[in-house]
C-alpha cells in the first residue's frame, strides 16, 4: 500500500474568487491535511506548478515517491526540494548520503536525484518534515542549511504588534537553486501581524505555513487583491497558498512561527509590491 497521498488545485483567477464563500476560499487555497503520521502528503498546486507537502515518519521510514501528475519516472526529474523540519531529529538520506536535521533546519535537494528516504530519530517523538517543490532547469547540489546558518533580518517593532525574526534559508544568497526560495519567521511575544504592510508579488507565487501556533489560538490570514481582501482562519500546522494576484498577510490571537515559500520568475527577495493598511479594503 502506498504511503503517499497527492490531491490537485488548479489556479483560479480574481475575478472567479470575489464570489466564492467561506467553504469555496478554504476548499481552493487551504491545505489542512499536513503532517499525517506515516504518510507522505502532497498538493499539486497549478500557481507556478508549486507544490507543498509533509512527510513524518513514524513507524517505518518513507520515501518519496513520484505521482501519477508529474509523469515521470522519478520524483526530482525535473524539480527541485525544499525541507523544513518542524519536529523531532531526523534524517534524510539521498542517494545514499545522510543529512541529520534538528528542529528548524532545512534541507535543499536538487533536481535529478534518484532516491529520497526520511526518517525519524525517535518514532514517539518524529521528525515532521515540511515540504515545498518547484520545477528545476539545472542540477544544483543537496546542501543542509541549520537554523544557525540563516541570513537573519530583524524586522518590525511591538509597537506595531509586528516584531518578528526572518530566517532567509533557501535563498539564493545562501544556498543556490532554480526558482525554490524558504525561510522561516518567528514572531517576538507580543507581536501577531506576520507582515505589514502586506504585499503581493506578480512574478512568483507563495505559501505560508503556520505553525507553533497553540492549539486554542488561531491566525487570521489574509489573501485577495488589495481593494478586495478576504480572510481564511488557519490552525496549527496548516498552510494558505497565495496566488501572484494576491496579498498575504496575517494576524494571530498571539504570537506563533509560520514558514513562507516561493516560486516563481525572479529570484529577488525584494521584488514586492507593499500596501499600506490604510490602502487596503
Amino acid at each position: 500500500m502506498s504511503l503517499t497521498e497527492v490531491e490537485t488545485r488548479y489556479a483560479v483567477g480574481p475575478n472567479e474568487v470575489k464570489g466564492f464563500d467561506t467553504n469555496q476560499l478554504r476548499n481552493e487555497f487551504l491545505v489542512d491535511k499536513l503532517m499525517q503520521p506515516n504518510q507522505v502528503y502532497w498538493v499539486y498546486s497549478h500557481y507556478e506548478r508549486f507544490m507543498v507537502g509533509s512527510a513524518v515518519p513514524t513507524v517505518q521510514p518513507l520515501q518519496l515517491e513520484t505521482l501519477e501528475p508529474l509523469k515521470a519516472a522519478t520524483f526530482l526529474h525535473g524539480r527541485e526540494l525544499g525541507v523544513i523540519n518542524v519536529g523531532g531529529q531526523g534524517t534524510i538520506t539521498v542517494d545514499g548520503t545522510c543529512y541529520s536535521l534538528n528542529y528548524q533546519d532545512a534541507l535543499y535537494i536538487g533536481k535529478d536525484n534518484q532516491q529520497v528516504i526520511f526518517a525519524s530519530d525517535d518514532a514517539a517523538t518524529p521528525a515532521k518534515f515540511y515540504l515545498n517543490s518547484a520545477p528545476a532547469h539545472h542540477a544544483y547540489p543537496t546542501q543542509l542549511v541549520t537554523k544557525q546558518d540563516a541570513n537573519v533580518l530583524h524586522l518590525g517593532s511591538l509597537a506595531t504588534s509586528n516584531e518578528r525574526d526572518i530566517r532567509q534559508m533557501l535563498i539564493s544568497t545562501v544556498v543556490k537553486t532554480c526558482q525554490l526560495q524558504m525561510g522561516l519567521t518567528a514572531l517576538n511575544t507580543g507581536s501577531v501581524w506576520n507582515t505589514m504592510p502586506a504585499h503581493q508579488h506578480d512574478r512568483r507565487n507563495e505559501v505560508y505555513f503556520y505553525f507553533e501556533v497553540p492549539e486554542s489560538q488561531a491566525v487570521c490570514h489574509f489573501m485577495g487583491q488589495p481593494q478586495e481582501t478576504r480572510h481564511i482562519w488557519v490552525h496549527n500546522e496548516q498552510a494558505v497558498i497565495s496566488p501572484p494576484w494576491s496579498i498575504h498577510a496575517g494576524s494571530g490571537t498571539q504570537n506563533y512561527s509560520f514558514i513562507w515559500g516561493m516560486a516563481g520568475e525572479n529570484l529577488d527577495y525584494d521584488d514586492m509590491d507593499k500596501y499600506q493598511p490604510n490602502e487596503l479594503r
